[in-house]
């Protein structure tokens, strides 16, 4: 899977692809991850990708010329399944659509800054738009990279054991159930008994009921 993201802020993502599941998944050639300076597509010899809004609103916008040359570069080499634009006002990121997302082939991944970007280039070149929460951040760098962590760890081979990804929160719309490792017992802290039966059919039954309980204590929403 090939993830493209465009911003102006390369330094705060360059280190995030470098490390852990992320860089592992692109060494072993399950992801490949491109981060792409959107001065570098701008035709203003200052390198400028940002001007005032029309209508007198405050802020800057990322203009249409540096992005259209951007998107039009890359969709030149290959087929996109998707280009996202991440922005407060998308759609919320969960779980499912990092399901779905993670069997794309190709995608873009743009991120806004200052106040957003030309809405003309939401009207014609973006296809999906997606929010991490109900809160505004200085741009989409830290949006893009939770997109990215959350479909490469799915990919098949990124995380040592393909399984554990699809017991995870959120898989089956239910808040994971409590873990526990060694010691069995530590300060007089127990782990449950059940989980040291060797019971499978027993642990499962637990398992499922302490998520239900958890999800209905603390995410009630979900049941929903």
């Amino acid at each position: 899977m090939r993830i493209d993201i465009i911003t102006v802020m390369t330094e705060m993502l360059t280190p995030f692809i470098s490390e852990s599941i992320l860089q592992r998944a692109q060494t072993k050639g399950i992801a490949d991850i491109h981060i792409h300076n959107l001065r570098d597509y701008t035709e203003d010899k200052w390198k400028r990708v940002d001007d005032y809004p029309f209508g007198g609103f405050a802020g800057m916008v990322l203009q249409c010329q540096p992005i259209d040359n951007a998107i039009t570069s890359l969709q030149s080499e290959r087929h996109y399944d998707e280009v996202i634009y991440v922005t407060p006002d998308g759609e919320q990121f969960d779980q499912p659509m990092a399901n779905t997302l993670s069997m794309c082939e190709n995608i873009i991944i743009l991120c806004g800054h200052y106040k957003g970007i030309d809405q003309r280039i939401r009207d014609h070149f973006i296809t999906k738009e997606i929010t991490i929460g109900d809160y505004v951040l200085t741009g989409g760098e830290l949006a893009a990279a939770v997109i990215t962590d959350a479909i490469v760890r799915l990919l098949p081979g990124a995380i040592g054991d393909d399984a554990s990804a699809l017991n995870d929160c959120f898989q089956d719309n239910l808040l994971a159930a409590p873990i526990y490792t060694r010691p069995a017992e530590y300060k007089g802290w127990k782990v449950p008994d059940i989980l040291l039966s060797g019971n499978e059919a027993k642990i499962k039954e637990w398992e499922i009921e302490q998520s239900l309980e958890r999800t209905q204590r603390l995410r009630p929403d979900l049941l929903k």
